[in-house]
């Protein structure tokens, strides 16, 4: 297993992604710093959808946190976790693993709709704006991707109250 972006030898992660301006494979080296934030710190843009809102509830509790959320470094806007983010208040943690990203400015960090959302499109800033209106898309709105992958993470949720 990989974790926090080393390998079993401690070599940092290598991943292939898709490179936005040419369709060639290219390999970076994965570096991603996990920080614990306040939950209630943190900003949705998207509503989530019940049934699966339960079931990452039962994962939560069968597992901890296992994947951090992603956050704009900013804005601190969820991009990627509504679902953790929102099981997380339902379990009354205080604390949650993020991610922080420049999502603006980070030209590896695209967003894009969901097929039958019944939108052609979404905009970053849109998303930004959304969250920060305290209003939120309907759920599976915008569709983002990264030029990293998640490292799997093991805390305990007794650890994320104070």
């Amino acid at each position: 297993m990989q974790t926090h972006g080393l390998t079993s030898s401690g070599q940092p992660t290598l991943i292939p992604f898709k490179s936005l301006l040419a369709s060639a494979e290219v390999v970076i080296e994965q570096h991603v710093d996990i920080d614990l934030v306040e939950r209630d710190s943190l900003r949705g843009h998207e509503d989530v959808i019940p049934a699966n809102l339960d079931e990452r509830i039962k994962k939560l509790l069968d597992r901890g946190f296992y994947k951090p959320i992603i956050v704009d470094e900013t804005t601190m806007v969820i991009l990627d976790g509504h679902h953790k983010w929102t099981a997380a208040g339902v379990l009354e943690l205080d604390k949650v693993p993020v991610v922080r990203i420049d999502y603006l400015g980070d030209a590896s960090v695209v967003v894009d709709v969901w097929p039958g959302c019944g939108r052609d499109s979404v905009t970053k800033h849109e998303v930004i704006e959304m969250a920060l209106s305290g209003e939120v898309f309907p759920p599976k709105t915008s569709r983002h991707s990264f030029g990293f992958e998640l490292p799997e993470i093991q805390i305990p949720l007794d650890t994320l109250k104070t």
